[in-house]
């Protein structure tokens, strides 16, 4: 646990998942026999570090998704909220509401990243406690080569300082909610929340992610996530 702090967890879970085709959201489609949001929302029931967990839907999964709360007893969803038209609004939306429980650490997570370890959440958080803001990241494995606009290679990048951003990403409470609020005031939309932060000039540490935090979002996904299920191991990583 966190030492005289409480944590909420913000999920959106709005999305439809365009890419996976089917007609079913991505967060319900299941991996090694349970839906993709249950799994990510049981690491954080199972964490001492957790206080409460704030989920975001879009109005027509809402139903479905409050019964496979109640199915698989998951005490620390606090409230279900509507999402918004994009990301952004619903974690705006979420912010809201966990307000309300007074959390001095937000934890915000991809509800489609469902291999997420009690390690990395508890790495993340007392980062972000020391130093105000944290993500979770990995380094490329391949070289990244940066174009022009014609689309001819122009540059290697340094790998050494590149990072692919992950999920979970986060922040003391009043840094995030100030760093939305800005973004909401200006009208712009972000690639990620730690961008929004970034723009109110505060730093970002980077803690190590793993390669096995994958989000799915598409069927070519879905199978890997099938590899990653059979050999993880909460007590493992």
């Amino acid at each position: 646990m966190i030492a005289g702090k409480k944590v909420g967890v913000i999920i959106p879970a709005a999305g439809t998942g365009k890419r996976m085709g089917g007609g079913v959201s991505k967060q319900f489609f299941e991996v090694a026999g349970k839906p993709i949001i249950i799994r990510t929302l049981e690491h954080f029931q199972s964490s001492p570090d957790i206080d409460n967990i704030i989920l975001a839907s879009d109005k027509e999964n809402m139903k479905p998704i409050n019964n496979l709360i109640n199915v698989y007893n998951l005490t620390k969803v606090s409230s279900v909220v509507e999402g918004g038209v994009e990301r952004q609004d619903s974690v705006w939306n979420c912010l809201q509401e966990i307000e309300k429980y007074n959390a001095d650490l937000v934890l915000i997570h991809d509800a489609v990243r469902p291999f997420i370890s009690q390690k990395l959440i508890h790495a993340v958080l007392i980062a972000a406690n020391e130093d105000g803001a944290a993500i979770a990241a990995v380094r490329p494995k391949d070289t990244i080569k940066q174009s022009s606009v014609a689309g001819y290679a122009e540059n290697t990048l340094a790998r050494e300082q590149l990072w692919i951003a992950q999920t979970p990403q986060t922040f003391q409470f009043p840094i995030i909610k100030r760093a939305f609020e800005m973004a909401r005031i200006e009208g712009y939309y972000g690639t990620d929340d730690a961008n929004l932060v970034e723009r109110i000039g505060m730093r970002i540490r980077i803690v190590d992610g793993s390669y096995d935090n994958l989000k799915i979002t598409s069927p070519e996904d879905i199978e890997l996530a099938q590899i990653i299920a059979r050999r993880f191991v909460t007590e493992s990583i």
